[in-house]
């Protein structure tokens, strides 16, 4: 079981609302970040919701779903300490666990389906980051945040 921030922009609602259903039966336990109201809003309120809540250690990793996933994860990268990955096929959504040690997914409802969305949820959210050789390279990855 994994504690989940999920948000969203008003594009991703129904694609969140998939996910919190469909995660939560799988026995995790999914805060909604937001939006709430298909009323037109700014993806970058939510990635940053959620990437704190990653930064507090009030949840382990997050889900974030905006029109082609590409704003969303740009916003939440700004954050120091978060490696958001956006994956719209399996070997990305795995390698970015095992190598990158993402701690957000993020995902275009524009692009994939919501159940694809869940089929990628579901392997990353399983994968295991491998360490070893792989760390040296996120601590190369967070030095450039002072830079």
């Amino acid at each position: 079981m994994k504690r989940i921030a999920i948000g969203s922009d008003h594009i991703g609602l129904e694609h969140k609302a998939f996910l919190i259903d469909k995660l939560t039966k799988q026995g995790h336990l999914v805060t909604d970040m937001g939006t709430y109201s298909a009323e037109r809003t700014h993806y970058p309120i939510y990635a940053e919701s959620v990437a704190q809540a990653i930064k507090q250690n009030k949840v382990d990793m997050g889900i974030l779903i905006c029109g082609t996933g590409v704003g969303i994860s740009i916003a939440a990268n700004k954050i120091s300490g978060i490696r958001c990955a956006l994956c719209s096929e399996e070997i990305t959504a795995l390698m970015c666990r095992e190598h990158n040690d993402a701690n957000i997914i993020a995902f275009g409802a524009n692009i994939i389906s919501p159940q694809k969305a869940l089929a990628l949820a579901t392997l990353w959210l399983n994968t295991p980051y491998d360490g070893g050789r792989h760390q040296q390279r996120l601590d190369m990855i967070e030095d450039l945040a002072t830079k």
